[in-house]
């Protein structure tokens, strides 16, 4: 049986900024494979994870998520804002996030 994947992966590009301030309550994320504006516009509203290894265990999970959902589209090449329950921390930057297939409006 081939496992398959529930979701596309992308990476953290960074804040929302301007010139001289930059936004953390918003991040940039390439999405793999999208290029356009108009291939983004299908992951808008779906949910995004940045999952994480800790050094303590939780709940006996050394594993940790932050979630988050797409909000909008960013520019003319596909990158897309997001906003997370908890900002993402700027280490994060270059990191892969999950984009889950759901809420699905297909």
């Amino acid at each position: 049986m081939v496992a398959t994947r529930l979701y596309s992966k992308g990476r953290v590009l960074g804040y929302e900024r301007a010139k001289r301030n930059q936004n953390p309550n918003t991040s940039l994320i390439q999405i793999e494979g999208v290029q356009t504006t108009k291939d983004a516009q299908f992951y808008l509203g779906k949910r995004i994870a940045y999952v994480y290894r800790a050094q303590k265990a939780v709940n006996g999970s050394k594993i940790r998520v932050i979630w988050g959902r797409i909000a909008r589209t960013h520019g003319t090449n596909g990158v897309v804002k997001a906003r997370f329950r908890n900002n993402l921390p700027p280490k994060t930057f270059g990191a892969s996030v999950r984009v889950m297939l759901y809420p699905s409006n297909i």
